[in-house]
């Protein structure tokens, strides 16, 4: 099987992952990296070996950013050998598209065109703000998994519990997340593992929001008898982590593996295109988008 090839849109405000998302593909030259404005991306790409920790299925063939002083940077940095002059002209070079913006209010434009030429595309997180644009997006599908869009933190390690977990945690009742930064873009990364986690939560009932300077919590409660707490702390220094509380234990999950992450939701991105497989469903992405947008509501 020939390897595919992807093309990769970036760069939105404080967003690294047109950077890291590539070099995990492709490997990367250290002293380009060094200056792409994110330093946490060097430091995890170091602790990693190219080419045996990169995704070997998949190539970052081709780059376009809102400047070509960015877009030369981005593929110097991750070793992406064309740089193209619109985000259309990829249309029929590469095989899927990784839409590496996460200023949900442009996905819309730039996914468009792709869908509508049958690319797949991996919309970074959040897909939309509102259910409503989420639908939007959704309904330019031409066939089932064509967009595929999640918080890498879905697949962390460290939010994987062992049947020995469970049986010290016993029956879920609550979650309490916490995350830094700001709601619109940081929250799903707590929202998609709590809602994987709490799998018999049933439907929600009732939700309350409210602020306090620039952090948000989103209260929420289900039928099944799970209630959650997430807080995105703005400013403020927090971990990213979940506490999960049951009838017999709890236990504190804490992120760390940035990378792994990535890599893990990159790869099932791949493999749903080679394998032509649907690896998010449109449903579980309009419950993330939901809680979102009730977050944002107050």
């Amino acid at each position: 099987m020939s390897i595919l090839k992807l093309g990769v849109i970036g760069l939105s405000p404080g967003n690294g992952h047109p950077y890291s998302w590539s070099a995990i593909f492709n490997g990367y030259d250290p002293a380009y990296m060094e200056e792409c404005g994110f330093p946490v991306i060097p430091h995890y790409l170091e602790k990693q070996r190219f080419p045996e920790d990169a995704i070997a299925e998949a190539q970052v063939t081709h780059v376009w950013a809102q400047s070509k002083g960015i877009s030369a940077h981005v593929a110097k940095a991750a070793l992406i050998p064309n740089v193209v002059d619109h985000y259309m002209d990829m249309i029929g070079q590469v095989d899927g598209i990784l839409l590496a913006r996460d200023d949900a209010e442009t996905h819309l434009e730039f996914a468009a065109p792709f869908l509508e030429a049958g690319l797949p595309v991996y919309i970074d997180k959040p897909l939309a703000l509102s259910v409503v644009e989420a639908r939007q997006l959704l309904e330019l599908q031409r066939y089932p998994g064509q967009i595929f869009s999640c918080s890498a933190l879905r697949y962390a390690k460290e939010f994987q519990l062992s049947p020995a977990d469970w049986a010290h945690i016993g029956r879920l009742r609550h979650i309490h997340a916490i995350v830094p930064k700001d709601w619109n873009k940081y929250a799903v990364h707590v929202i998609e593992p709590l809602l994987l986690l709490a799998c018999e939560r049933g439907s929600l009932e009732d939700t309350q929001t409210w602020r306090n300077d620039d952090s948000t919590t989103l209260a929420a409660r289900y039928a099944g008898g799970v209630q959650m707490l997430i807080s995105t702390m703005g400013s403020s220094h927090a971990p990213l982590g979940l506490r999960l509380m049951g009838e017999s234990g709890w236990k504190d999950l804490f992120f760390e593996d940035t990378y792994f992450a990535f890599k893990r939701a990159l790869y099932e991105f791949v493999q749903g295109i080679i394998q032509r497989d649907v690896r998010t469903e449109p449903d579980f992405m309009l419950e993330v988008v939901n809680l979102i947008e009730l977050g944002r509501a107050a």
